[in-house]
């Protein structure tokens, strides 16, 4: 799964992999993708067709659910915590404007589950796709760090994600449940899939989902 197809040159000469003119603040379903840098395998394996998580990868995970409640806007729906790779379907339930209030009695900072206490990064109710996925990609990033000092996780090489991501904008409800399809089957198909290091050289995401 991917963004939609091609993208835009952008001005620093990186190809951006958004839909040029597309609102992704509006309510919607999106399927996202986010891969560690240089495809390492941070986050566990898979054995036997199942996605087996080290704590790296459930440390993920906790951050996925966290999502609602920093942005009371959203829901996360499926997802797959890969050895190398995130995929998940968020939805966009509310715009600013209609979202009005903010959840209370829930501290944004403080990670799910584990407690710990991050500064804030400028996120607010009513945030679009790129600041959500950026929001859940310092977090993780910022734990993975702390992690790395004290418990002794495996070092990464100068960032945990590649810079950009892959969406795809989901248009109804046949196109929800290949996505969710996708994501169930993500694990049987590692041995095929082109972000297996094992694989061979990396083809565009974008062909593993139309």
């Amino acid at each position: 799964m991917a963004g939609e197809p091609n993208g835009v040159q952008t001005p620093n000469g990186r190809r951006s992999l958004r839909l040029p003119g597309f609102d992704y603040g509006q309510p919607g379903a999106y399927f996202v993708t986010v891969c560690t840098h240089r495809r390492g395998c941070l986050f566990g394996e898979v054995e036997n067709g199942n996605a087996r998580m080290n704590d790296a990868g459930q440390m993920v995970e906790r951050w996925w659910h966290g999502l609602e409640d920093r942005f009371p806007h959203i829901s996360a729906d499926w997802h797959i915590v890969m050895p190398n790779h995130f995929h998940g379907i968020l939805v966009i339930r509310e715009t600013l404007e209609s979202a009005g209030v903010h959840r209370v009695g829930a501290d944004p900072r403080v990670c799910p589950s584990c407690g710990v206490v991050h500064r804030d990064t400028g996120a607010h109710t009513g945030a679009p796709l790129p600041r959500i996925v950026q929001w859940f990609k310092t977090m993780t990033t910022n734990e993975y760090i702390r992690r790395v000092e004290s418990d002794g996780w495996r070092r990464f090489s100068g960032r945990l994600w590649q810079r950009n991501y892959y969406e795809h904008i989901i248009r109804g409800e046949a196109d929800l449940l290949r996505a969710r399809e996708y994501i169930s089957l993500n694990p049987a198909k590692w041995g095929e899939d082109e972000e297996n290091p094992g694989k061979g050289p990396r083809q565009a995401l974008v062909a593993t989902y139309n």
